[in-house]
């Protein structure tokens, strides 16, 4: 039961990349829940106006 489980050793190159990369996948995932916050607030201040109006 005690095996020991390989790992792998990432070049500086490699690491830089899987950085970046994810760096670019937060900044998508934040950039997406900003959009889904403006456009909720949208959708609720055109039902606000139909509402009141």
């Amino acid at each position: 039961m005690s095996e020991k489980l390989e790992t792998i050793t990432l070049t500086d190159e490699q690491a830089k990349s899987r950085r970046s990369r994810n760096i670019a996948i937060g900044l998508l995932c934040g950039g997406l829940v900003i959009l889904f916050y403006i456009m909720t607030w949208v959708k609720f201040g055109e039902i606000m106006l139909t509402k009141t109006g």
